[in-house]
């Protein structure tokens, strides 16, 4: 079984002082795809050793900002590191790495392509709006070639859109709020119903509300469960069909919680 996780860390460094460590050890994923790294290459290797894992990371342009990761127990036969499209604040949110995954039988590793992807939050009527949108493009085109070599695939991370009603818990108050324009979540429709791409949190997860990934800091938001489901992990039907187990590893409590957001971390008999 290959086992990967996906996780808005909030900063490298807090979500370890926060109890991130414990969870790793007590989980014990293959594949880590982390969000928010907000570090160098240095201090990342500093918390995930290369002695452990097979480290692929690309750093935001801005310090302190962004950053996404892959973390495998699992070789890389070729690590490809952002989208290409340019834009300063695009740096920091898209790398993929090819796994090899060892067959028991005696067959070659198969190959499982995996990205880290970490997409704008923006502000709704603003030009981060914009940006975030023709990130959004980007994304899209990659994942139409992706999908078009065939194949084992995940794109999994914070994709900062909640994609229906049941993926959040005040979806009427939020209308208008980014994360749920109807600009934003039809980006997710064309990956789902023309890409072909699938959603392993909804297909495993049930049908709602939730399961949610991500909670406010402020408030009561995470002891009254009102989340937002904006983690995914969206897998080529060939992988998505070796998927067996989806689970969102919500804490315990509110004190409990390395981050803002929660693990998803689904199981795959590849």
């Amino acid at each position: 079984m290959l086992t990967i996780a996906t996780v808005n860390v909030n900063g490298i460094r807090a979500a370890f002082r926060r109890g991130m460590a414990e969870w790793m050890a007590e989980r014990r994923p293959d594949v880590l795809l982390l969000q928010e790294v907000r570090a160098s290459d240095e201090i990342l290797a500093d918390h995930l050793s290369p002695d452990e894992w097979h480290l692929a990371h690309e750093a935001s342009e801005t310090k302190g900002r962004s950053g996404v990761a892959i973390a495998s127990r699992l070789p890389m036969s070729a690590v490809r590191i952002g989208i290409g499209t340019g834009v300063p604040g695009d740096v920091g949110r898209w790398v993929e790495a090819d796994l090899e995954v060892p067959q028991h039988d005696g067959a070659p590793p198969r190959t499982v392509t995996v990205v880290s992807a970490y997409i704008h939050s923006a502000t709704a009527g603003a030009p981060s709006m914009d940006e975030k949108l023709a990130f959004l493009e980007a994304v899209t085109a990659r994942m139409a070639q992706i999908a078009a070599d065939g194949g084992f695939a995940v794109v999994a991370g914070d994709v900062n859109i909640a994609h229906r009603e049941a993926d959040i818990k005040n979806w009427k108050g939020n209308l208008k709020s980014a994360g749920f324009l109807p600009e934003e979540r039809a980006y997710l429709d064309r990956w789902f119903d023309d890409v072909g791409w699938r959603d392993l949190g909804r297909e495993l997860g049930g049908e709602g509300p939730g399961p949610f990934t991500w909670w406010s800091w402020r408030g009561k938001a995470f002891d009254n469960d009102a989340g937002w489901r904006i983690d995914y992990q969206i897998a080529t039907p060939e992988l998505a069909d070796a998927a067996v187990r989806a689970t969102v590893d919500r804490a315990a409590t509110y004190d409990a919680r390395f981050s803002d957001h929660a693990p998803l971390v689904v199981e795959y008999d590849v």
